[in-house]
Formats: structure tokens, sequence, C-alpha cells
């Protein structure tokens, strides 16, 4: 679980990310879940852009995929969302809780 300071540098993290991934009008497919599955594990911070046409919103999206991988949302704003996930060789150094 994050805390709120943990959570408040991976958002500033976030920001200057591109989105890597988009849940199309297919939702979230197990293919999009593996996929995002591996990145977590290479980067520990995805952001993922939600299409227009899908039938689910951002954190509907963000929620399954979550549960799904095993990480936790750090923020959802408009259509997109940011997961993370402490990796095997952590990357990313979190402020102590």
């Amino acid at each position: 679980m994050l805390t709120s300071k943990q959570r408040a540098f991976l958002r500033s993290m976030a920001n200057g990310i591109n989105p890597i991934f988009q849940v199309g009008k297919n939702g979230v497919t197990p293919e999009l879940r593996d996929t995002v599955n591996n990145a977590l594990e290479a980067r520990e911070l995805v952001k993922i852009n939600v299409l227009d046409n899908n039938l689910i919103d951002a954190a509907s999206a963000a929620e399954m995929l979550a549960s799904r991988t095993g990480a936790e949302v750090v923020q959802v704003i408009g259509n997109k969302f940011v997961l993370y996930r402490k990796a095997k060789k952590p990357v990313i150094e979190l402020p102590k809780a």
C-alpha cells in the first residue's frame, strides 16, 4: 500500500512520461494484461491511455489492470491512468513510509 507521500512522488515522476499502452474497444484483454505485466517488471511505473470508443472508463480499466497485475493505481486523470508495481530488481527509490 502506497502512502500519500509515495503516491505524490510517483505522480510527479509520471508527469513526464508518455502513455505506452492504449485500452481499446476490446477493453482489458489477457494480451494487454500480459504486456502491462512485463512493462511493470521492467519500468515499475506505467502510464496507459483509454480510447474514447471504449465501453469502460479509465478508473474501471485502472482497477481491472491493477488487480490482474498486482499493481497499484497511482492516479487517474481524464482518460489516462498510472500504475506502479515494485519490480524484483527495483528501479525507483520510493520515499520512506
